[in-house]
């Protein structure tokens, strides 16, 4: 992804799933909503993506309403599709279906003048992993702040 304009990060989907695999999925939006998304104006919070009928759709996902839109504004909420690979959806059935993987969004970013989606096979992390992830990071600030400290 170097090179690549990031709109906006799912950090929460890092703090509650382990982040197995990546795939990259193109998306199927209007013109209101490209420009909402460029503002940076979505939402992840509580949205996951679903396989349905061998597609891929983005559900939950919060695309705010494009200020300069007129009457044909998009609705906020619907269900969008998203693009990938026939070879690569077949690989994500079998990850939800067989092994009980969730599929979350990671991260939005441009990507050769389109927008991109990061879709993550993701395990549900227990409340212990969750935190341990935060010991870990506490203390790696707290170490970081020590290095700075001990530099000057």
């Amino acid at each position: 992804m170097s090179g690549d304009k990031e709109i906006i990060n799912n950090r929460l989907a890092y703090h509650e799933y382990h982040i197995l695999d990546k795939y990259e999925a193109g998306a199927v939006l209007l013109g209101t909503e490209v420009k909402s998304i460029m503002a940076g104006r979505i939402q992840l919070k509580e949205s996951y993506v679903q396989i349905k009928d061998g597609e891929v759709w983005l559900v939950g996902a919060h695309i705010s309403h494009y200020s300069h839109g007129n009457i044909n504004n998009h609705d906020v909420l619907r269900e969008r599709k998203l693009l990938l690979h026939a070879r690569e959806i077949e690989k994500l059935i079998k990850e939800t279906t067989i092994k009980g993987m969730t599929l979350v969004v990671t991260s939005i970013y441009w990507k050769n003048g389109r927008i991109k989606f990061e879709i993550g096979v993701a395990k549900g992390k227990k409340l212990y992993d969750k935190r341990e992830t935060e010991m870990k990071r506490t203390v790696e600030k707290e170490t970081r702040q020590e290095l700075k400290q001990n530099l000057r």
